[in-house]
């Protein structure tokens, strides 16, 4: 066995790519471009990006409120190429499910449809922007909405692949959002 002197201390191994480039974690102010799948309680298929379905992978401006907490939470620090799985109790993601949240609208203020029927989502225009409400109760006039989020009290379950993270650009950070493929087009 042959003992080879020791030239100086090990050397510090920068996190950098193959190509040199930095690899940048998800932190606050960074565009985080991904693919995720979302179940619900009963591994019921809510809503995916996946590419093998012909999904387009999402970007967001994290740190920014442009994800539910939980979820921004679970993937900071994460960098490209990592698969995160992402249980997200009601109190983590949408909230507690308030039964006393109803609300009685004018019909003509229901937008995404002309024929409303109990069940259905609609979007109304209220002072704090577009609420998604689900039809109670519909009448010639009126209708009643329910104004939880379709997803409050409810344990979702994300499947997430990290496609890239890079830094946010000035415009973004201004604007609360990311720009680009996946994200605003303006």
């Amino acid at each position: 066995m042959v003992v080879l002197p020791k030239t100086g201390p090990e050397p510090i191994l920068a996190p950098f790519n193959i190509d040199g480039e930095a690899i940048m974690t998800i932190a606050n102010d960074t565009v985080v471009q991904l693919h995720y799948s979302l179940f619900d309680e009963q591994d019921q298929l809510i809503e995916s990006t996946n590419k093998d379905a012909g999904g387009e992978a999402i970007a967001y401006l994290h740190g920014h409120g442009n994800m539910i907490a939980g979820f921004e939470q679970a993937v900071a620090g994460k960098e490209a190429g990592e698969h995160v799985s992402i249980i997200l109790t009601p109190d983590q993601a949408y909230g507690e499910h308030q039964a006393e949240a109803v609300a009685r609208v004018p019909v003509k203020h229901l937008q995404g449809a002309k024929n409303w029927k109990k069940g259905m989502v609609a979007w109304v225009e209220t002072e704090q922007g577009t609420r998604q409400v689900t039809i109670v109760k519909v009448g010639r006039f009126m209708a009643d909405v329910d104004t939880n989020h379709p997803l409050a009290g409810k344990t979702l379950k994300f499947e997430v692949d990290i496609v890239a993270v890079r830094a946010a650009t000035a415009e973004e950070i201004a604007h609360k959002h990311a720009h680009g493929a996946g994200g605003h087009q303006h």
